[in-house]
């Protein structure tokens, strides 16, 4: 079933989803752990943080202007460019391997379980290499739990563009407004709302979005209390 098309303004009623898109990196995984990778190959460890901001604003930027390439040669070059070009290969290499082996969040585990007892397809919804995506969520221990994994990398467009949420839906076959886009980002959720999905934010992260975005159905301090919410929506 494909996903229908959703009307300009259309905000999607506060109901119980028959899918879940979960955000993988922060949300259900922690790329706080890449800041050891930075230390290893003598950087602050706090560039970590300058380098992911840094990949996710070039690869929105390249999306919207057309991207011509997979969001993971964005990721790498935007390390490059943030260690200031003195990282090796073999560094850079160092660096980007973590992502392969990215610990689950302590809640995440438990917000699983819960969509799987309610029977709720859960899709990893994430960015660039599947494989890689894929290689984490099994070390972690939590892809037993999830229905399939879903990047956007040949798509040519990333979150927070409609057409990657609604690729997400197809996927999943179900409908905008029968999907739930979960995340800790309120760009994320401001993204996913305009297109019609329903929204769970995870405010463990950035805490209350702002008002000039929109607001997520549903939020909650850690991602099982959200998951909880979410499932106490009116069917």
């Amino acid at each position: 079933m494909s996903a229908a098309p959703v009307p300009a303004a259309g905000r999607a009623p506060a109901q119980r989803p028959r899918a879940v898109l979960l955000d993988i990196y922060d949300t259900t995984l922690r790329v706080d752990v890449l800041r050891a990778r930075f230390v290893d190959v003598g950087r602050h460890e706090l560039e970590c943080d300058v380098f992911l901001a840094r990949a996710m604003r070039d690869g929105i930027a390249f999306s919207m202007a057309g991207a011509d390439g997979a969001f993971g040669s964005y990721v790498r070059e935007a390390l490059r460019a943030t260690t200031g070009h003195k990282l090796s290969e073999e560094a850079l290499d160092h660096v980007m391997s973590g992502f392969a082996s990215l610990p689950p969040q302590p809640d995440a585990e438990l917000a699983l379980m819960a969509l799987t007892r309610a029977r709720v397809s859960v899709y990893a919804f994430g960015y660039g290499n599947e494989r890689v995506l894929a290689d984490a969520l099994d070390r972690s221990g939590l892809r037993t739990y999830l229905r399939g994994t879903i990047t956007v990398d040949d798509l040519g467009r990333l979150r927070p563009a409609a057409e990657a949420y609604h690729h997400g839906c197809r996927v999943a076959h179900t409908e905008p407004a029968r999907t739930a886009l979960v995340s800790v980002h309120a760009w994320d959720i401001h993204g996913a709302a305009r297109a019609g999905l329903v929204t769970g934010l995870v405010q463990r992260g950035e805490g209350r979005p702002p008002a000039t975005m929109e607001q997520p159905h549903v939020r909650g301090e850690r991602l099982d209390q959200l998951v909880e919410r979410l499932l106490a929506l009116p069917a």
